[in-house]
């Protein structure tokens, strides 16, 4: 199954974000490395939001990414959300229909 982590970020997001870009990258790329995470980056014009693509059993995966994660511990993620998200078309699609 496929989840979305999404994360509204802070109006100043690019400016306060370096001081935690290493230590939130190292963990995005373990998550990655173990196959959870398959995509993630921020929206741009206007940087006010984030997409996190996980692959996994259950939310609990992005859950706990987010719980972990030091753009949200730092305040730079004002709110966040896992949703299911059913993918139907493509070559990893959770529920292929044709």
């Amino acid at each position: 199954m496929h989840y979305l982590l999404m994360y509204d970020l802070v109006s100043d997001y690019l400016e306060r974000r370096a001081a935690y870009r290493d230590e939130h990258l190292k963990l995005a790329w373990a998550a990655a490395g173990r196959g959870e995470l398959l995509l993630g980056g921020a929206l741009t014009e206007p940087t006010d939001t984030a997409v996190l693509l996980f692959q996994s059993d259950s939310p609990a995966v992005a859950e706990a990414f987010a719980q972990a994660d030091p753009y949200v511990l730092s305040g730079l993620v004002t709110r966040w959300c896992v949703r299911e998200w059913t993918t139907v078309v493509g070559e990893g699609a959770a529920k292929p229909m044709r």
